[in-house]
């Protein structure tokens, strides 16, 4: 009997379906992989980590730092990050954000980010000033507050940074909002493998730098030009209210807006509380004061806190500036 050397066909097709289920199965378990694999990348960067928010003492103490202010979508803030991290990258990162971007058109929403110089009692170096400057960055200063509203989240690669925005920041605001804080600006803080936020729950004047505040008095003009106007005594006269706000001292920064009258803005003096009618501050419907608050933490000891019988009768305790909605964030 003579034997032609090719297989039958049915034993060809088997072969080949053999195969075919082999590069399937292979397909498969590759995509299985990286799949577990994206998870697994996902859960290390923070995406199963809880979000904890409670109101005590500051992550920070009082700081230095090296800054540029941008005022646009903070979308575009990334490059300020690499701009900084470059001049000095063993430094931490640190950001402010002075509007919630959810109420705040794109290109009006303002934020300093640079890098943190010293910390608590530490100086720091004139050269490392200079060096920061000598590209551009400016130099501020800013108190510890005795009180915060923080949360922190995991630090461990770039995602961490999406998914922390998608996920503290809408914890940050239901907190404030449910306990009706008058919590601004935000601030975000890099340390080693933890982001920290941190919302000020006293004294937030004292984190608007010099361009910010410029920002607040050029947009308070119109409004004061237009209350000039409408005063008949002319346009050097300033209301009653006005002249409450100006006469509030450098001293009553303390307590902030515990000592304002209710209706009087304290945006009316500099020093103190510049905050936008868009800001972050408008993520309370009416301020509660510490009394009211449930602190989770203890602030520094000896630290003075708000005394309800200090407080005159029918005083707002955290005075709030309803406004037309505008900006979004972090």
């Amino acid at each position: 009997m003579k034997c032609s050397g090719q297989l039958p066909w049915g034993a060809v097709w088997r072969h080949r379906a053999m195969s075919d289920l082999l590069l399937l199965g292979l397909i498969g378990g590759l995509t299985l992989l990286l799949l577990l694999t994206l998870l697994a990348f996902a859960g290390y960067s923070g995406l199963l980590a809880g979000v904890a928010v409670s109101a005590g003492s500051p992550p920070i103490r009082n700081v230095t730092m090296a800054y540029k202010f941008h005022m646009g979508p903070y979308g575009e803030i990334g490059r300020l990050f690499t701009e900084s991290c470059s001049v000095s990258p063993k430094l931490r990162s640190i950001a402010i954000y002075y509007d919630n971007p959810h109420m705040v058109l794109p290109e009006k929403c303002r934020c300093a980010v640079g890098s943190i110089l010293s910390e608590g009692e530490e100086s720091p170096s004139p050269e490392l000033i200079h060096l920061y400057q000598k590209f551009g960055f400016k130099v501020f200063s800013f108190p510890a507050p005795s009180h915060v509203v923080t949360a922190t989240f995991p630090y461990t690669t770039t995602l961490s940074i999406w998914l922390a925005t998608r996920r503290v920041h809408p914890a940050l605001d239901a907190y404030i909002k449910e306990r009706k804080l008058c919590a601004h600006p935000r601030l975000e803080i890099y340390q080693q493998d933890q982001i920290y936020f941190m919302c000020p729950l006293a004294r937030q004047g004292d984190f608007y730098v010099p361009e910010m505040k410029e920002t607040e008095r050029k947009s308070r003009m119109p409004v004061e030009a237009s209350d000039a106007q409408m005063d008949g005594t002319g346009a050097d006269t300033m209301s009653d209210t006005s002249s409450v706000s100006l006469e509030v001292g450098p001293g009553s920064r303390e307590t902030s807006a515990a000592t304002l009258s209710p209706g009087v803005s304290s945006r009316g003096w500099d020093d103190g509380d510049t905050r936008s009618e868009h800001s972050y501050s408008e993520s309370g419907a009416s301020g509660s004061s510490f009394e009211e608050l449930d602190m989770e933490g203890d602030g520094p000891p000896g630290e003075p806190r708000l005394s309800p019988e200090a407080e005159p009768l029918g005083t707002a305790k955290w005075p709030w500036e309803p406004s037309t909605p505008e900006k979004g964030e972090e």
